[in-house]
């Protein structure tokens, strides 16, 4: 299989990373301490980015939604790790966490690339597991939405 048997996301790379992006805000307002897990405005940041991602591909009538949401997903989860990366210590301030246990006597700068390393392993799994998702409900939808009059076969 070579690189044009592949089948395409659906949307051109452009308009997947600007999906993606759409959803960047929250880490940087959150790892700033601008907004607070729990309230209204979080939610806000939380589902209308997803949403918005399902309900453009859902107009735009992608071959495969779960693809192409998957990869949007992978390039949020991406901007996630970035994210917390280059705000990390904003983020903690002077308090970066530790390890605990048999490992809490690894050198403090052992201890830090691990937790990051995590953290970054943590942000891709959290991005694609959200692209996943959405992908999901985008392509369950997909099934059951009547196709437009103009894109029919018979129309």
């Amino acid at each position: 299989m070579n690189v044009h048997d592949r089948p395409a996301p659906g949307l051109s790379f452009p308009v997947l990373v600007l999906l993606a992006l759409i959803a960047a805000p929250r880490v940087v307002l959150h790892d700033l301490g601008l907004i607070q897990e729990g309230t209204f405005v979080n939610a806000l940041f939380v589902f209308v980015p997803p949403l918005a991602w399902i309900a453009v591909v859902l107009w735009r009538r992608v071959p495969n939604p779960f693809r192409t949401l998957l990869v949007v997903g992978v390039l949020y989860g991406v901007a996630l790790m970035l994210g917390h990366q280059i705000l990390w210590t904003v983020a903690h301030g002077g308090d970066a966490p530790t390890l605990g246990g048999d490992l809490a006597d690894l050198s403090p700068v052992v201890q830090q690339v691990v937790i990051r390393v995590f953290a970054a392993l943590s942000s891709l799994v959290t991005g694609t597991v959200v692209g996943a998702v959405c992908g999901l409900i985008a392509w369950g939808a997909s099934r059951v939405l009547p196709v437009p009059a103009a894109t029919r076969a018979d129309g």
